[in-house]
């Protein structure tokens, strides 16, 4: 049985929505982007958001994401409240996004990209230091993973090659990469 298929077979009503957006509301001075805006995600289910430039859609996506605080209403993720909650908090329940224009680190290599994109990157720290074997086994899983990545996305051909070189294309497939590397449950894409 596909996923999809397995999705299909759940009921409408035991279905599990892993985003719920409830009576969202932001303005910029007079100028109103979301005015009541409610919808859920499910999960396990591809969603887009369609519409005209200036519709908010890229709006909505900052607020759900933390990039920008919602006026009113309020958004779950996964049953917890998110709203106005800061981008790194969301990130680690497991929500990441990409952007309209791809912003890389362009000083490092596609590899680097994708190795900083970690969601369970230990970092660097003397505690860490002293747990040598630990630490060497996250990076060894983690270039594992980045290298997987690298060949969904096509970029291991120019796995060494700094960001600032990558034609707009491949700069997209960048950012893209860098939210599978994450391993978040759910990823929005901005105009991919």
């Amino acid at each position: 049985m596909t996923s999809e298929q397995y999705l299909e077979a759940i009921p409408p009503e035991k279905r599990e929505a892993i985003l719920k957006v409830e009576n969202v509301r932001k303005a910029f001075g007079g100028l109103i982007a979301l005015d009541g805006v409610s919808m859920e995600v499910e999960k396990g289910k591809v969603t887009i958001i369609i519409g005209p430039n200036g519709s908010g859609k890229t709006t909505l996506l900052n607020v759900v994401t933390g990039f920008l605080k919602c006026d009113s209403g309020k958004i779950f993720y996964k049953g917890k409240e998110i709203t106005n909650k800061p981008p790194h908090e969301i990130n680690r329940l497991g929500l990441v996004r990409t952007f309209q224009i791809p912003q890389p680190f362009y000083n490092l290599t596609v590899l680097e990209n994708l190795l900083v994109a970690s969601r369970y990157n230990i970092g660097e720290s003397v505690l860490n230091a002293m747990r040598r074997s630990k630490w060497i086994e996250y990076e060894k899983r983690d270039l594992d993973r980045a290298t997987e990545v690298m060949e969904i996305v096509n970029l291991s051909k120019v796995a060494d090659q700094q960001a600032s070189k990558l034609s707009g294309g491949q700069l997209k497939l960048l950012e893209i990469g860098r939210a599978l590397m994450n391993g978040a449950d759910t990823i929005f894409m901005d105009e991919p």
